[in-house]
This record gives C-alpha cells, sequence and structure tokens, in this order.
C-alpha cells in the first residue's frame, strides 16, 4: 500500500452512502452500492471498488447519462425466467434484485434464470454469485461492457472485457469464486495503473498496428477512440489460447444481449448494459451437505498437489479473496484517489470527512 491512506470501511461506505444521496440516489438504495463498492475494496479487488466511484457513477450521473433513480421493471416472466429493463438506473441496484428473483425462483423451482437490458455498471460480478453461494446455491452471472477489447487477430475493440463469474458453498469456510474477465485484464486496472504511476506490462493492450502499449494514461484515452484494444485471455496467438478468451467473451455477449432484446457490441455504452444471473439450487440434485464436502476435497487435492519450483503454495478459486477480506481493515487510498474523493466531497458539501 505504500505511503496510501487506509481509510477504516465503516466511514468509506458512509462516504459513499452519502455521496450517491448527494446524487439523487435513493437512502436504501445507496446503501445497496456503497456494500457492493466495499466489498470489492474489502477482497482486495481495487479496480471495482471506491477506485470507480467518481469516473464511472458520480460523473454519469453528474453529466446525466445515468439515472440516479432505478426502475426496475420486469416486462416478461416465467415460472424460472423473467427478462428486467433497468431503464438506465444503478446497476448495483438492478442487479441484485434480479440475483434475488433469481434465488427466490431457484428455491421453488430448482433453477431461476434472469436477463436484464438498459443496466449500467454493476460492480464486481461476484457479489452477487457470492448471494447464490449463502443460500447454498450455484451462481452464475455474467455482463456485457463498452467495447474495450478486440477478437483473436483483430486490431478493433468490438466486445467489453464481459466476466463470466462462478460461485459456489464448499466446507472450507469459505465458498468458492471464480469472478474475473474474459479479457487479461480490464480497463479497471489500467486506471488503478494510472493512478499509480505505473506502466502497463507488456502483452496486455495493443494499438492499430498490433504494438503493444504499456503507458497507462494513452491506453485509457485511446480505448475511447478505438485507437487501443485489450486483449482476450490467451492473449495474440491461437497457439497461447487467445481464440478461448475471445470464445468466451462472445458467449457472455450473447447472453447479455439477445436474450432481452438489448445492445450488443459497439452499440454498448455503459449506460445500457445487459446482465444475465443464474441461480441452481444444489437440494434439487444432491444434499448441500455432500455438495460442499465434494467441493471442498476438491479444493483441497489442488492445494496438496505438487508445486513449482519456488513456489509456497497453490491456491483455489476464491481464497485470496478470502485471505485478504481476514486481513485488511480499511481501504488503500493513493494521493490521486484521495484528491477525487474530496472533490466529491467539496462538490456536494459532505461533512465529517476531513480526513480527506
Amino acid at each position: 500500500m505504500g505511503d496510501a491512506l487506509v481509510l477504516d470501511f465503516e466511514t468509506l461506505e458512509r462516504f459513499i452512502v452519502d455521496a450517491f444521496t448527494g446524487l439523487g440516489v435513493r437512502e436504501e438504495d445507496a446503501r445497496i452500492c456503497a456494500e457492493v463498492l466495499v466489498a470489492a475494496d474489502r477482497m482486495g479487488i481495487d479496480s471495482h471498488g471506491v477506485n470507480r466511484l467518481k469516473p464511472t457513477y458520480y460523473d454519469r450521473i453528474r453529466a446525466g447519462f445515468q439515472s440516479p433513480v432505478t426502475r426496475f421493471e420486469v416486462v416478461r416472466e416465467g415460472p424460472t425466467t423473467a427478462v428486467v429493463d433497468g431503464h438506465h438506473g444503478m446497476g448495483h441496484v438492478i442487479a441484485r434484485r434480479a440475483m434475488g428473483l433469481c434465488i427466490d425462483k431457484a428455491r421453488e423451482y430448482g433453477m431461476g434464470l434472469v436477463a436484464v437490458r438498459n443496466s449500467t455498471h454493476y460492480g464486481i460480478a461476484g457479489y452477487y454469485a457470492l448471494m447464490a453461494a449463502e443460500a447454498d446455491m450455484v451462481g452464475i452471472t455474467g455482463t456485457n461492457a463498452r467495447p474495450s477489447v478486440a477478437p483473436t487477430f483483430g486490431v478493433e475493440n468490438m466486445l467489453g472485457t464481459n466476466p463470466l463469474t462462478v460461485a459456489f458453498p464448499t466446507d472450507e469456510g469459505f465458498p468458492f469464486l471464480l469472478d474475473c474477465a474474459t479479457s487479461i485484464t480490464q480497463r479497471g486496472k489500467i486506471e488503478v495503473k494510472a493512478r499509480k504511476g505505473e506502466p502497463v506490462p507488456e502483452g496486455l493492450v495493443i494499438d492499430h498496428d498490433g504494438e503493444y502499449m504499456t503507458d497507462p494514461d494513452e491506453i485509457l484515452l485511446k480505448l475511447l477512440s478505438g485507437e487501443a484494444s485489450l486483449l482476450p485471455l490467451g492473449g495474440l496467438s491461437e497457439e497461447t489460447g487467445g481464440h478461448k478468451g475471445y470464445g468466451y467473451s462472445t458467449v457472455v455477449e450473447v447472453l447479455s444481449s439477445a436474450l432481452q432484446g438489448g445492445a450488443f457490441l459497439t452499440a454498448v455504452t455503459g449506460v445500457n448494459v445487459g446482465h444475465f444471473f443464474m441461480a441452481v439450487d444444489i437440494a434439487a440434485f444432491t444434499e448441500p451437505k455432500d455438495f460442499r464436502r465434494t467441493a471442498g476435497e476438491i479444493m483441497r487435492a489442488l492445494r496438496a498437489s505438487k508445486r513449482l519450483p519456488g513456489r509456497v503454495r497453490i491456491y483455489t478459486p476464491g481464497e485470496k479473496e478470502h485471505l485478504t477480506r481476514l486481513e485488511r481493515e480499511g481501504a488503500p487510498i493513493n494521493e490521486s484517489l484521495r484528491r477525487e474523493l474530496a472533490q466529491i466531497r467539496d462538490e456536494l458539501g459532505l461533512e465529517g470527512y476531513d480526513i480527506l
């Protein structure tokens, strides 16, 4: 964390709630948004925590692109399915309600699938998958996003970073959680690099000539102009599996648009994104305790397998986030982020945050 201010989570969450309500978000909804953002910081996913407050939500609401008032409209529904229109409201609120609807349907029928259109950035996808895991279910979610990723052998950013996220319970004391983009990196991590003044490693981003880019500020500008593209998981080559990341990203794109009649590819602006959510009730298949035990045995066997020379341990998905949650007492706030939060405080007239 270096010399960064560490802002305790209670203060951070209160600040985010005050900022959102100051923008016209209902207090109940503001608390949901703050909970999702702080959950990311608790798990060490700094790219999707308070770092996203100003450049994403605050600026979009102030500019009139995103509605601070969320209208969650179910436009089509069956026993196990639903289609929701979020009307460009707060993505965190829309997503939590959508996964909650999935869980309710799964409790009654064994499975629930909800597709959402006209939503906005919903924070860490893992938050919603974990809602299902906490209910003894398998949770799956994905979302499309503003174009930033080129297809294999292409240089034009056509796809979003399109995470495909899965969570389920184990007997480990923490759930399995795989929450990652289908690109090697994502815009949020490049924003963090820019705040810290650190270069982006080679092999993650290319320009229109297929040359690697490493300057985070230049990358962020050229992602907006379409002159830079993130690479899918696997990178430039089919030999390294780039076509696999591209393929999974396309799966997420289709499920985030075609089921719900939503925007796709270059028509996605950031305030008309689509999501999908699935909850599968484990009890419809087997005893939850048996599932948790088997899942835990798989995790333990993987960690006990032979390690690469020089490596101290093998981790299983969700473990690092769990360990970070146990260790962290607050979120690291570097000087750039601190200035942004102070700007929000001053513009909204928020009191009690002199620490910024």
